[in-house]
């Protein structure tokens, strides 16, 4: 940061670290032992829906591109638009391939960012449960670098369980890098797979 900026205080934007998604695979194990949260076996990547012919071509090649892994059962990526307008690309696993699953969130967001389409990336997502009705998913916030839980209460219409979310914020602290700004959890109403 230059001294200019630090005067006006103006601050430059954190650039996005798609490889910190490799980070989740081991919070997980945290988040397991610490609360009993398992992954869900689903993930997907938000993003400002797009129309046109550029985003169809490379739509196409992240399905050819996951759809050469063998151990796959199921579409590669499925599309899904949820009620706020915004566009998904969602992956699902068996909830023991964490680690591909991950991979397969790392290839559509890379995919994504190098068709130019970076700017449009809002951020993705992996479900976690318990195995009963409690659901939590980790949001990493392409902007910005970050992770933060969100936990839609079991059975509520869009509300939050607050209590859960800061408690996994304490827990994976040492895991993730997460997003110290609560105003920038954003709920993600809609998400598929969650």
């Amino acid at each position: 940061m230059r001294l200019l900026d630090v005067l006006l205080g103006r601050t430059r934007p954190v650039a996005p670290d798609l490889d910190r998604l490799f980070a989740l695979p081991s919070a997980a194990v945290t988040l397991e032992a610490a609360t009993g949260l398992t992954p869900a076996g689903s993930g997907a990547v938000c993003f400002a829906t797009v129309e046109g012919a550029a985003f169809e071509r490379i739509h196409r090649e992240v399905r050819a591109l996951l759809d050469a892994d063998r151990d796959r059962t199921g579409p590669p990526v499925e599309p899904y638009r949820d009620g706020y307008g915004y566009s998904w690309l969602v992956s699902r696993r068996s909830p023991g391939q964490l680690p591909q699953l991950v991979a397969d969130l790392h290839a559509v967001n890379s995919s994504l960012e190098s068709a130019g389409f970076g700017p449009l990336l809002l951020c993705s997502l992996v479900s976690f449960t318990d195995g009963a009705e409690l659901r939590a998913a980790l949001v990493y916030l392409y902007k910005r670098g970050t992770f933060y839980p969100f936990a839609p209460l079991p059975g509520a219409d869009e509300r939050r369980d607050n209590a859960l979310e800061l408690r996994l914020k304490a827990v994976l602290g040492g895991d993730l890098p997460v997003e110290p700004d609560l105003g920038r959890w954003f709920p993600v109403w809609g998400a598929p797979g969650l």
